[in-house]
């Protein structure tokens, strides 16, 4: 079994069509046919049924591609791992992040690294709370921002860089605007606007409401940080959301207040995965990040 039957299996497979895959990957379509061919005789099964033109993966083939998926990961990570050794200063990794740390948290972060390691690139992702871990797991990125931080989870390890307050937004126009604080019971009788049911802001504010004794009233929502704030300024609703998601200046049509009963607060941090070693890059970034915000803890 070879590399490149892998290669030229797994291309097949996604696209369902052995000639588009033969002109994406710049080889004769006989060559793929003949490597597959030598690949099912090696396996002794049929991985692929023909549908007219197209291919299709067999039961067997689908399970295999699930393997095959996961042992080329694992030569990709192996062969990052090699090439960082030789030079660590030349790696690229790959970060994920929520949106609720896209405008502050990851900006700060990455350009004060690149002060320091200039030639080590990044791909950055953007996604939701479970997404994030799950693409951790998975290695499809290498390290995520995150909050709050799972504690327990079996396959990979939190680091709390800091804790933060969730605060109100309402419209400027709102009669509550006025004030500084407010006990979260004030908005018992308010419209929310919040992220969909499954995401992870959604289950603070529910939770957060639980404590307060009340049940919030959801109207709108929204599937971005832009969207709930221009529903807010709208005066749709209000809602509640962690401090790294505003923006420092102060805005026209919206006010953050701060809630002052219960407290409501979210840990926010960095996940790398449990059983696996980071690259040499991404080990350099992560102590980084460790680093960066214990000295700022320092100067707090």
């Amino acid at each position: 079994m070879e590399l490149r039957q892998l290669r030229y299996f797994m291309e097949v497979a996604e696209r369902e069509h052995v000639s588009e895959a033969a002109a994406h990957l710049h080889v004769a379509q006989s060559a793929i046919s003949r490597q597959i061919a030598n690949l099912e005789a090696e396996l002794g099964v049929s991985l692929f049924e023909r549908e007219g033109r197209n291919v299709k993966l067999t039961h067997i083939g689908r399970v295999f591609l699930t393997h095959t998926k996961t042992a080329m990961k694992a030569i990709e990570h192996a062969k990052k791992q090699i090439d960082e050794y030789i030079d660590p200063e030349r790696g690229t990794i790959k970060i994920g992040f929520p949106t609720s740390l896209a405008s502050h948290l990851l900006p700060t972060v990455v350009s004060e690294f690149k002060k320091k390691h200039p030639k080590i690139a990044f791909q950055l992702r953007q996604g939701s709370y479970n997404f994030l871990i799950e693409s951790v797991v998975n290695r499809e990125i290498d390290v995520a921002f995150l909050g709050p931080v799972p504690s327990d989870h079996p396959e990979v390890k939190g680091n709390i860089l800091f804790t933060e307050d969730l605060c109100a937004l309402v419209p400027s126009t709102h009669p509550l605007a006025e004030k500084d604080s407010i006990n979260l019971r004030d908005l018992r009788e308010e419209p929310f606007v919040l992220f969909p049911k499954g995401y992870i802001l959604h289950k603070l504010v529910i939770d957060g409401c639980k404590q307060a004794g009340f049940k919030p009233n959801v109207t709108s929502e929204g599937e971005d940080l832009d969207a709930i704030k221009g529903l807010v300024a709208a005066g749709i609703g209000l809602t509640l959301l962690p401090e790294s998601a505003f923006s420092e200046g102060k805005t026209l049509y919206t006010k953050k207040i701060r809630i002052h009963t219960p407290e409501l607060r979210r840990t926010v941090g960095i996940i790398i995965p449990k059983h696996r070693n980071l690259a040499p890059s991404e080990k350099v970034f992560y102590d980084f990040v460790k680093d960066f915000f214990s000295m700022l803890q320092q100067f707090q």
